[in-house]
């Protein structure tokens, strides 16, 4: 599989930032609330502890989208009907459920070419040893963000094109972000081409908090890496056995939260920042949301982003969802 690196290809007259992980932390970290983007979870050691937690039996996401998909996967390339297809995956993952995707398009005789978009590469590299390239399949990685990566292809192929963005990686953004987020992702695609997003539904908060709490401590070790991040990234001096990780639902949100949370009074100094960050006894950082949705919520979000709502998949409990979109005039 072919690999291009867009971290240094200019993008309609923008070059993107190599600071913005410095700039993302220090204001996080002066913020009167402590917070850190999500999207920073997913470097090299990130992407192998989501692995593991996605195959574990506390979290279910995983094994109810991989349900979905093995159902419906020969429903898709008679949906879209064409005789070739441009499979774009924003987040690679393991290459598990895009296999899946791909196996049916190419059952159903397609030519593929498969773009998955990763700021990981060792994630990219994987995708090597899972998916195989043939005369029907092409593999082409990007190595670097999704709407830059999705510009890129926008200028460097003109077929119809499928999006992934599978897991519930949508929850991860609040509502204004989420609707920035796909209205952006319309904007880089053509008209009549489709998304295929992910949603976690709303269900009983046992089953919820179990799974962002998982038995084996995997969620934590995940949660407790973004400090291990700035450590090897930024010079940091965060003391990992002084902080804990905790998931809760709130339910006026809706959306699980999670927290990394300072196990004593003390003090972090970042080299690299040229700045010393304290930190009171159990204050916490804001790590992530997980939004769930209702089905209303998925079609009002479609409607307000410029899409129009084609089919909605769902598992046999009703946990999880697939919405098929298309972007239409």
């Amino acid at each position: 599989m072919k690999i291009t690196n867009i971290n240094n290809i200019k993008l309609n007259g923008v070059y993107l930032d190599k600071k913005l992980f410095a700039n993302e932390i220090f204001s996080g970290l002066t913020a009167k609330k402590k917070k850190i983007s999500s999207k920073y979870f997913y470097d090299d050691v990130g992407s192998k502890l989501f692995q593991k937690i996605s195959l574990h039996k506390d979290y279910y996401p995983t094994r109810k989208e991989i349900e979905i998909l093995n159902k419906n996967k020969f429903s898709l390339p008679k949906i879209i009907n064409k005789t070739e297809i441009d499979i774009i995956e924003l987040g690679s993952g393991d290459g598990s459920k895009s296999k899946i995707i791909i196996d049916g398009f190419l059952a159903s005789d397609y030519k593929v070419n498969y773009y998955p978009i990763d700021i990981s590469k060792q994630a990219l590299n994987f995708l090597k040893k899972k998916i195989k390239s043939n005369k029907k399949l092409l593999l082409h990685g990007i190595d670097g963000e999704y709407i830059s990566g999705l510009k890129f292809l926008k200028n460097n192929t003109k077929n119809p094109k499928l999006v992934l963005f599978l897991g519930s990686n949508i929850g991860n953004l609040r509502k204004k972000q989420s609707e920035i987020f796909l209205k952006n992702i319309k904007n880089n695609i053509n008209l009549n081409d489709y998304l295929l997003i992910g949603f976690d539904l709303k269900k009983n908060i046992k089953i919820l908090t179990k799974a962002y709490n998982d038995s084996d401590n995997l969620t934590k070790k995940f949660n407790l890496n973004l400090l291990k991040r700035i450590n090897n990234e930024l010079n940091g001096n965060f003391k990992l056995n002084r902080f804990e990780h905790t998931g809760i639902y709130n339910p006026r949100l809706g959306a699980m939260e999670s927290y990394i949370i300072s196990k004593e009074k003390q003090k972090v100094h970042i080299k690299n920042l040229n700045h010393t960050f304290e930190f009171k006894i159990y204050e916490p950082i804001h790590v992530e949301y997980s939004f769930k949705f209702s089905k209303n919520d998925i079609l009002n979000l479609c409607s307000k982003t410029g899409f129009t709502s084609i089919k909605n998949f769902c598992d046999s409990k009703n946990y999880f969802t697939d919405a098929l979109w298309r972007y239409q005039s």
